[in-house]
């Protein structure tokens, strides 16, 4: 099916990727590598493939220091201890690789701990090396992050921003006559469904059925969903859909719907820079990528239902916790708006305050 060559493509360049990166791995990996592919993603192993090789790189520097990476073996892996994983944790503060300065926050250093952790239990559970102490190391402390979102007001001034093109500069101007309407439609299309960025560049001409207002997208994990839009966002749809149609230059056989200037399919990098080209402008304080248009669309949608279980079901969440933590989190208008709710003495006027000298020095 022609809805399947995105990610179909996507899935065999990942699978390439790994086969390179299991070239500069120790071989006990193609091994792990296999075991796990039943249970996880392309995309999964392919993380997992490089943040092991910074991992077996701390150990040929700090462990074995008189080992190359593809000279290690299970019997090193047994070796390592869970201070050796503490100092790892360590290390990615500031580390040096491939000759660049490297840093990793709390998110990536549980994100790299998680993919060791899950190497050492697949060897363990095999019985092939006799002791995981990756299983010793708690994960770091991971601090709630301020949820970044637009207001209703930064969602109206995004979209006409993108329309009107005002604030660019005169070279941006040139680039923006010829895209302001494919632009309009993807920050419409984020801002009124909630969508993931991959889900947003693997959409197909034939993803949509505008009887029903509805598309189908393909999920973290390969599941398939079909989605709904208002009138609002059908509106922006059609008009790209207009201009693609009156457009010569459109391939007949190129079936992405969103298409980069070079008409091909338009990827993940693009759309992050122009979201982040525009934004800018409305909000320059806020770094808005489209994962925050994401968090501005499941708030909203959660302020307008108080349906915890609907905004997890549109937004794709396996877990509902997730939206909780994410969707649910009061707001600075919240606290606003309650911050009267309650009374401390009844009927008691508010104070006045008499200017005295001391007040205007």
């Amino acid at each position: 099916m022609k809805r399947e060559n995105y990610y179909t493509k996507r899935n065999i360049e990942d699978i390439d990727k790994i086969g390179e990166l299991l070239e500069q791995l120790p071989s006990f990996c193609e091994d792990y590598f296999l075991g796990i592919e039943s249970r996880t993603s392309c995309q999964t192993r392919l993380k997992y493939a490089y943040d092991l090789r910074i991992f077996f790189d701390f150990l040929c520097k700090k462990r074995y220091k008189n080992c190359t990476i593809t000279d290690l073996n299970l019997r090193h892996l047994e070796g390592v201890s869970h201070h050796d994983i503490e100092l790892f944790l360590s290390y990615l503060s500031h580390y040096r690789f491939n000759d660049k300065h490297l840093s990793c926050d709390e998110r990536a250093k549980a994100r790299k701990l998680s993919a060791v952790r899950a190497m050492f239990k697949y060897f363990f559970n095999k019985g092939m090396i006799e002791v995981d102490n990756s299983a010793k190391v708690p994960t770091p402390k991971l601090h709630d992050k301020e949820i970044i979102r637009l207001d209703a007001d930064e969602v109206s001034e995004l979209i006409s921003v993108a329309e009107s093109g005002n604030g660019l500069s005169r070279h941006a101007v040139g680039y923006h006559n010829k895209t302001k309407i494919r632009d309009t439609a993807i920050l419409t299309l984020f801002l009124g469904t909630g969508i993931r960025i991959s889900e947003l560049v693997g959409l197909d001409n034939d993803s949509f059925d505008f009887s029903e207002n509805s598309f189908l997208v393909t999920r973290k994990g390969g599941n398939q969903a079909i989605l709904y839009f208002s009138n609002e966002v059908k509106y922006a749809l059609q008009e790209y859909i207009a201009e693609k149609s009156n457009d010569p230059k459109v391939p007949e056989t190129e079936n992405a719907f969103f298409l980069s200037m070079q008409y091909k399919r338009i990827n993940v990098r693009s759309v992050e820079i122009l979201v982040k080209k525009y934004s800018k402008m409305v909000s320059p304080l806020k770094k808005i990528t489209p994962h925050k248009l994401r968090s501005t669309y499941g708030t909203r949608l959660y302020n307008e239902t108080g349906d915890i279980y609907i905004v997890a079901d549109v937004l794709g969440h396996r877990d509902v916790n997730t939206t909780k933590k994410h969707y649910a989190a009061i707001t600075q208008e919240n606290r606003r708006r309650v911050a009267e709710a309650v009374k401390l003495r009844a009927d008691t006027p508010p104070p006045v305050f008499e200017d005295t000298d001391e007040s205007q020095e």
